[in-house]
């Protein structure tokens, strides 16, 4: 029973690790040796845990899975009125928190492996499939009661995917020194005009 403990508790906090070493030092610098020295203990013990650097990445990405999917975040039950509960969804999405819930530097290092390893990619691809189905059925409720416009909730939920991550793409490379919130609020103003708009069938 002390094995099970000690594991549940060390393989979490040496993913964590990881992942900071990963936010400072990039994918290739991530060595087990380095996270050893942050979490001051023997390399062996990691060894011990996940065997190689390979085993290790593709567990962080399932520790990324839970970060990414970060239930306090989007939990708006509590909201009776549902035109209020959408705009808070929207606010939620597009916000600086939640474009955080993973480090860019890292989000954008799994989004590298991706193209290289199948597990990886696969993984990968179940945190954004998740969050997509997750707003499919948000928008399909929001829909029924005529808030959302947009027929096909699908391609609502994946054009909303596919601006919001662009949003890091904006931040690092053409925002010219704007705050985050600056082109995210267009953003959503945009999002939000295209959902609720008449006439838009896509």
């Amino acid at each position: 029973m002390r094995k099970t403990q000690t594991a549940a508790t060390r393989r979490p906090e040496i993913l964590e690790n990881f992942y900071q070493v990963i936010i400072a030092e990039g994918i290739e610098g991530a060595s087990i040796g380095k996270i050893a020295k942050r979490m001051n203990i023997h390399p062996s013990l990691i060894i011990h845990y996940f065997k190689n650097k390979k085993n290790m990445t593709a567990a962080l990405a399932d520790f990324l899975i839970e970060k990414y999917e970060a239930p306090e975040f989007l939990r708006f039950d509590h909201i009776e009125d549902m035109e209020k509960r959408f705009h808070a969804l929207m606010d939620t999405i597009f916000s600086f928190e939640w474009s955080r819930t993973i480090d860019p530097g890292v989000h954008f290092c799994f989004y590298y492996l991706s193209f290289r390893n199948p597990d990886i990619r696969n993984r990968y691809e179940h945190i954004i499939r998740r969050f997509r189905d997750y707003l499919i059925e948000e928008f399909e409720g929001y829909r029924q009661k005529g808030i959302v416009k947009m027929s096909n909730t699908r391609m609502a939920a994946d054009l909303i995917v596919t601006l919001m991550e662009g949003l890091e793409f904006h931040s690092h490379f053409l925002s010219e020194d704007q705050p985050f919130e600056h082109f995210a609020d267009k953003a959503r103003e945009l999002a939000v005009k295209m959902l609720t708009a008449d006439g838009i069938t896509a």
